[in-house]
């Protein structure tokens, strides 16, 4: 009797153990508790970024590539979504405070020590922007050396301008065409970023005397969802909604919407180069 009594009592500390976790995992991701009892998640995004993240001419409707994957995310979560726009360099700290539930970002080491990532949604390289005549005087990474990079402060291609002695010109969230225009008039002399972001922004402004450089690829980078680092029950709805995003074909149309066809979902076939040092 005394065993029967004693293995009763084992079983009931694990069962009891096990709905201990379960209550656990629900308690620490309030994240997503919120969320589901507000029915709304709020994403901050930028507003000025085509084609990631825009206002089409004439139109009062935010749009673009991260739009449209973050409202699908929404919608397979079962809930309504609101965008906060904000300044790229604004959008951690956002995130880290909770005045945001997710932003789209590409994961660096520190961020990943503060913030969860989820799979990619977009896999790119950088490229840079440069006067058409002369290619502003660049022919390898090491021709950065003197020359004036706009971008934002804390991005990594300013950090890669920085690697190779470039001074950086800081900008606000302003739309794509001020960076362009500081290219072609000669303030700055060239803009690191997104190879696909940078080859349709470049097609908007003919009359500008700029130019994608036609040798230079380098950096692979991936955009994925950033979320408050122990929102794990969010992030794992987010993952297998990616997959099944993957999966049924909804990332690659949105990709071709907005990328002229081409499908930023896959990892590009391009000989990339790996800059050193740089994350």
């Amino acid at each position: 009797m005394k065993k029967i009594i004693f293995a009763v009592f084992i079983s009931l500390i694990v069962v009891l153990s096990g709905c201990g976790d379960d209550s656990k995992e629900d308690v620490k991701d309030t994240v997503w508790a919120s969320i589901e009892e507000k029915g709304e998640i709020v994403v901050g995004t930028a507003g000025t970024l085509y084609p990631a993240s825009y206002y089409p001419e004439g139109s009062d409707e935010l749009t673009g590539y991260d739009v449209e994957v973050a409202r699908e995310i929404a919608k397979r979560l079962g809930v309504d979504i609101k965008f906060e726009e904000m300044a790229f360099d604004s959008m951690l700290t956002a995130l880290q405070s909770g005045r945001v539930d997710m932003i789209q970002a590409s994961p660096r080491e520190a961020s990943r020590e503060q913030f969860a990532f989820s799979e990619p949604i977009k896999y790119s390289f950088a490229t840079m922007i440069v006067r058409s005549d002369d290619l502003s005087g660049i022919q390898t990474l090491e021709d950065l050396a003197g020359k004036k990079a706009g971008g934002a402060n804390t991005t990594v291609y300013s950090d890669i301008a920085r690697k190779f002695g470039a001074e950086v010109v800081t900008y606000g969230n302003v739309t794509n065409d001020a960076y362009l225009r500081d290219v072609h008039n000669g303030r700055t002399d060239v803009v690191i970023n997104d190879y696909y972001l940078q080859s349709l922004a470049i097609q908007a402004f003919p009359e500008f005397n700029i130019t994608l450089h036609p040798d230079l690829r380098f950096h692979p980078t991936t955009n994925n969802v950033a979320l408050d680092k122990d929102a794990t029950v969010l992030l794992e709805k987010i993952n297998d909604i990616i997959a099944e995003m993957k999966e049924d074909g909804t990332l690659t149309e949105i990709s071709a919407e907005f990328f002229g066809g081409l499908d930023v979902s896959k990892e590009p076939e391009e000989e990339v180069i790996e800059i050193e040092g740089i994350e």
